[in-house]
């Protein structure tokens, strides 16, 4: 499995995509010193638009643009950044191709930031989240105070209560088999750089990738994520047993590796364990080109931001999130 998340703050974007990025995501307290500037100005220009109103001539005109501007621009940012942003919507760039043909790279997203403070993520939600510290992939992946510095998006696979497993490859639910019309197996069109665009695997490429199997286990006391195939467990670097395929079966974060044959064995015969309270298994679509909770265990309801609506740029792919 390629481990090719991206971080946000690494990717080298120009014109309208890194402005409308930067705007939504703009911190709180740089919005509300720009509010509070707005309004110092506003003060300052109010005596020159009075005197100026005698004669109402350019003067008075340009100041009165002045002052519009000033409380427009004030109004603005208390209403969307103070008040939409934080509790209604909120629109996020989509850095990776995880959600591949779902979401692609680049293109935007409104999630709906409300839907979760009135309900709870259900299974099938795409879904906006802050990740946990495992998904660091370097350490420049996190801020100052060890937390992943960009949010993460993938579909909501397992809710607490659920018995979640992955025999395969093929996903199981409580003991029933899930029917996932959204998956894809993919590879990077461009090899020589940061994927972009991806193609569908022909099938004679898919029997190549080598399924891996997936579930909760209690292991040493701590509950952590264990990918399994025939050959190993949580393993480092995954083994392949066929020469034509060209990588691992899966991604494990560093925390939940197992070094040693043995504790690997005896992993893969503990038994699956249900998702704890508060916790949410992700994944994304694109599963062999997806590094989420297979690798690096469960997202707690605190964190879990919104719920992906719509893509509404580029036009041309606008569209509803299912």
């Amino acid at each position: 499995m390629n481990q090719n998340w991206i971080p946000l703050a690494q990717m080298h974007l120009g014109g309208s995509r890194e402005l409308v990025d930067t705007l939504a995501r703009t911190p709180l307290s740089r919005i509300l010193a720009i509010v509070v500037v707005l309004t110092l100005l506003r003060v300052l220009v109010y005596p020159f638009h009075k005197a100026a109103r005698k004669n109402r001539g350019f003067a008075f005109k340009f100041y009165q643009f002045l002052n519009e501007s000033f409380d427009s621009l004030a109004f603005a940012g208390v209403l969307v950044f103070m008040l939409v942003r934080p509790y209604v919507l909120q629109t996020f760039l989509i850095p990776t191709g995880s959600m591949w043909p779902e979401l692609y790279v680049n293109s935007f997203i409104v999630a709906n930031k409300a839907i979760y403070r009135i309900s709870d993520p259900k299974p099938g939600d795409v879904v906006v989240f802050h990740p946990p510290k495992q998904a660091a992939l370097a350490p420049d992946d996190l801020d100052a105070e060890g937390e992943m510095k960009a949010d993460f998006i993938k579909r909501c696979i397992g809710t607490p209560g659920d018995l979640i497993e992955m025999k395969n490859g093929m996903l199981y639910r409580n003991g029933k088999h899930v029917d996932e019309p959204y998956t894809v197996f993919s590879k990077c069109i461009d090899q020589n750089k940061p994927c972009q665009d991806y193609q569908k695997l022909s099938d004679a490429e898919r029997s190549h990738v080598m399924p891996a199997s997936f579930k909760l286990v209690k292991l040493n006391g701590k509950l952590i994520p264990l990918n399994y195939t025939k050959l190993d467990a949580n393993a480092p670097v995954p083994m392949v047993n066929d020469l034509a395929a060209t990588e691992g079966p899966y991604s494990i974060a560093e925390d939940y590796q197992i070094g040693t044959r043995e504790e690997q064995q005896r992993a893969v015969q503990l038994p699956a364990e249900r998702l704890p309270a508060g916790m949410y298994l992700m994944m994304g679509d694109n599963r062999n080109n997806s590094f989420d909770g297979r690798g690096w265990g469960l997202v707690s309801r605190d964190r879990i931001v919104g719920r992906a609506e719509f893509v509404w740029w580029p036009i041309s792919q606008a569209h509803r999130t299912h």
